[in-house]
């Protein structure tokens, strides 16, 4: 197997990010420890917690690890009465759980800049990215630290956008992935190996497939469709590293359907169907629905109420067992 950018990982799999809990410092370590590409999910961190996360991985392995970041999104536009339906969507919940009502204020997540240079000093050996692609003195500032860069595609133009850009290889993510989707331009929603065979022709970078794995046999597919590695997340939900709710580890475990939903966040994600899918009809646009709902899913992971959580996963979640990092992974290859 070729050398994946000079990473020298025993094991073609790459943790999937996990952002928002389940992917802890622990897991990437474990995950690399053990010969895989472990990444911390970091999405949603402040500055001072990407550089603590960056510390503590580096504390747990020598290994090479990945950390993840978010490209941010236009300030969405909305108008006062779309604001006032998604806020009505909430009201009873809100009562319920003794939730108070957010005041939305722009830009909604963390200050990508803050969080970029973070990783400028963390120094993780690479950054993935999903939602776009960074500008030119972005990549020139990561390649002077020796930070290789996995760009994210869910189709073939913004594959060929990111190699225009300079990455040094593309995680294709398939319609059966777990979490958002990182579409940008065309979400093509292709199986996962149909998208590395739609790919491959027409690029020539190290392709990462990601999008419903979840067994070895699913890992030896993607890498005989031309892939260099097999992303998996949901896979490693339960996994004993990951910081997976309890809550939400018990409705894992339950298994059930997966279906694709704009209702927690105001972007496309795939997760296990519960009532919120059902009842939220009218997001706003991303990130403004996450800040909006996001005291909500806590106040119900808190209660144990699954049916208002961001149940992320894809569509291989029934086959999602516990244990060790290091075990899990060694069933895969």
């Amino acid at each position: 197997m070729p050398d994946f950018l000079g990473l020298n990982l025993p094991v073609p799999v790459l943790l999937a990010p996990l952002g928002g809990g389940p992917g802890t410092p622990a897991l990437a370590a474990a995950v690399s420890r053990s010969g895989g590409l472990g990444t911390v999910g970091s999405a949603y961190f402040t500055p001072e917690q990407l550089l603590a996360a960056a510390g503590d991985t580096r504390a747990r392995t020598d290994r090479p690890f990945a950390m993840n970041l978010f490209v941010p999104a236009l300030t969405p536009t909305f108008t006062p009465e779309e604001e006032r339906a998604a806020r009505a969507e909430l009201h009873a919940w809100q009562a319920e759980l003794n939730v108070e009502p957010v005041h939305l204020q722009a830009p909604y997540l963390e200050d990508f800049d803050a969080q970029f240079q973070a990783v400028l000093d963390a120094r993780p050996a690479v950054l993935s990215f999903t939602f776009g692609q960074l500008g030119a003195a972005q990549m020139q500032a990561l390649r002077a630290r020796g930070i290789r860069t996995l760009g994210t595609a869910t189709g073939l133009r913004e594959a060929l956008a990111l190699e225009a850009s300079g990455v040094d290889a593309l995680i294709l993510q398939g319609g059966g992935a777990g979490g958002h989707r990182g579409s940008w331009l065309d979400d093509e929603r292709l199986g996962t190996a149909d998208l590395v065979r739609r790919v491959r022709p027409h690029v020539k970078l190290p392709l990462v497939a990601a999008g419903g794995l979840m067994t070895r046999q699913d890992v030896q597919a993607a890498l005989l469709a031309g892939a260099s590695l097999a992303a998996l997340g949901t896979a490693f939900l339960l996994a004993d590293e990951a910081g997976t709710h309890p809550t939400y580890r018990q409705a894992l475990e339950g298994g059930g359907e997966t279906g694709l939903t704009r209702a927690f966040t105001g972007r496309w994600a795939r997760g296990l169907v519960n009532r919120a899918f059902h009842e939220i009809r009218h997001p706003l646009p991303t990130p403004a629905q996450h800040a909006l709902t996001r005291p909500l899913r806590q106040a119900a992971a808190a209660a144990g109420r699954s049916d208002l959580m961001s149940l992320w996963a894809g569509t291989g979640v029934n086959g999602a067992r516990r244990g060790p990092a290091g075990s899990i992974l060694a069933q895969l290859t």
